[in-house]
């Protein structure tokens, strides 16, 4: 197992893995699925080359042995903030560490860029996701917005009145 930064070429098997961690039938098969909160596709084509073309962003890649891409997380760098985001690793492949090991590599990299914190956004509906980011340090910071006040393309929104709330970690 390998933790990488991904490429241009790892775009098509970057955007199948998040697509079906958090939507479809597939999604079902693991804890990240957003099924009934959000549905249509999660990332395209062109949103991922845009995520992967500034020099403070960039998409960590969780590969096996063979190379495959079983899990990501995109990470933005606003020092002294890491804005980590989307992170995916496959359905039937999870709770087996290797979204704890991509986080662990962001906050590596997140000190090395001189972050002192890392501030996250999860969905309110996903209790079993803020409790995750509990057990792994982060706490509730008071920030929130409604989702159908996001800019971008996150899918159709199914249910009313969720919000991101932010979720911090302290790397001090």
């Amino acid at each position: 197992m390998n933790i990488g930064t991904a490429t241009i070429n790892d775009i098509p098997e970057l955007q199948r893995l998040i697509n079906k961690a958090y939507r479809g039938d597939a999604s079902r098969n693991g804890w990240t699925s957003e099924e009934g909160i959000l549905e249509g596709e999660r990332i395209g084509q062109e949103t991922l080359e845009g995520d992967l073309g500034p020099d403070h962003t960039n998409i960590l890649k969780y590969t096996d042995v063979n190379g495959a891409i079983l899990g990501t997380v995109y990470t933005e760098f606003k020092t002294p903030v890491l804005y980590p985001g989307m992170l995916a690793v496959m359905p039937g492949q999870q709770a087996r560490g290797m979204g704890k090991s991509i986080m662990q590599e962001a906050e590596n990299l997140a000190k090395k860029h001189d972050c002192d914190r890392i501030a996250i956004p999860v969905i309110s509906s996903r209790l079993e996701l803020i409790s995750w980011h509990e057990r792994r340090g982060y706490r509730m910071n008071g920030e929130s917005i409604n989702f159908d006040e996001l800019k971008g393309n996150f899918g159709i929104l199914l249910i009313q009145d969720i919000q991101l709330i932010g979720m911090e970690k302290s790397l001090a």
